[in-house]
């Protein structure tokens, strides 16, 4: 059975307060788990302490057991130190799309040409 450490959806409409749960892979986002290991309150301000709660212990106990945690639990349990993300880079992604280029292009085209012209008519 392959185990995930992730975030299970709670709170009210428009309210989000996520339960960061070990789950079956195979089950839903809000559906069964096996155990409560932690919470996440969003709505609460970034440098409060009690935004994310996690039992430290049993984290690394199921990470031990071969449980493997999502991208966004990963991130919590790199700020706490109980275990290691890797920096993601895809330099690809900071690039811009065809038509920004082609319109980038076209700008310094006329750039080009209206300096041309300047040149010219001196």
């Amino acid at each position: 059975m392959a185990l995930k450490i992730r975030l299970a959806r709670g709170g009210s409409k428009k309210r989000p307060y996520y339960h960061i749960v070990l789950a079956d892979a195979r089950s839903p986002r809000d559906g069964r788990f096996l155990e409560n290991l932690g919470s996440w309150n969003p709505m609460l301000a970034k440098d409060n302490d009690a935004r994310v709660k996690l039992d430290a212990e049993r984290i690394t106990h199921w990470i031990a057991q071969g449980a493997q945690p999502t991208d966004r639990v990963l991130r919590f349990l790199n700020e706490a130190g109980i275990a290691k993300r890797e920096a993601k880079n895809n330099p690809e992604k900071a690039k811009p799309g065809k038509r920004a280029q082609e319109r980038a292009a076209e700008k310094a085209q006329k750039i080009a040409d209206a300096a041309e012209a300047a040149a010219s008519a001196e």
